[in-house]
């Protein structure tokens, strides 16, 4: 017999969580394709994590962790910065997927993480609102508006990978010309 593992079983069910919500969103996923993805049973993935939008919640908080904790907003490195965003983007497409189902799903509503989302951005605002009082980067911009541009550019020719063939083309060359112009524009918002 085989012993059980309770934190692998958990790592499964997680990751089949993530791609089957970034593909379904919320209101398509089932919990049935998450438990044969993961080889785990129903009952578990309610034991472990609750029902489908507590489910749901802990998968993109924790995409939303691991993208700060790894690319930690740098207003003394603009430049890279944008390329650890674009690249962490472009690595992990299910995160901007996972935001883009959760604005369908909750629109302008309060969400169920609210409070601890609202301390996250707080965090990374008052990292852009210190450059700026530091004459680091421009203040023309209030930091909060400067975050939700900056964050946008980097990560939309990923959210929109078809606009972006189309408009801007899908060869290497491309992509990198693409990234050149979104630096520039990040530094011209910023100077």
């Amino acid at each position: 017999m085989a012993v059980r593992d309770p934190e692998a079983t958990k790592a499964r069910i997680f990751e089949a969580a993530v791609a089957e919500f970034a593909r379904y969103g919320i209101a398509g996923a089932r919990i049935d394709r998450i438990a044969s993805q993961a080889k785990a049973n129903k009952q578990l993935i309610y034991a472990y994590f609750g029902n489908k939008a507590e489910l749901f919640t802990q998968v993109l908080e924790k995409r939303m962790l691991d993208m700060a904790v790894s690319n930690p907003v740098d207003a003394d490195d603009m430049d890279g910065w944008m390329d650890r965003l674009m690249d962490y983007h472009a690595d992990h497409p299910e995160l901007l997927r996972l935001l883009f189902w959760e604005g369908i799903e909750y629109g302008t509503e309060e969400l169920p993480d609210e409070y601890e989302r609202r301390d996250h951005y707080d965090r990374k605002v008052a990292v852009l609102a210190d450059a700026q009082a530091r004459g680091v980067i421009s203040d023309e911009i209030p930091a909060p508006h400067l975050l939700f541009m900056v964050v946008a550019l980097a990560g939309w020719s990923t959210a929109v990978p078809q606009m972006r063939r189309i408009l801007v083309g899908d060869e290497d060359a491309d992509r990198e010309r693409l990234r050149a112009s979104v630096k520039a524009a990040v530094r011209r918002i910023t100077a």
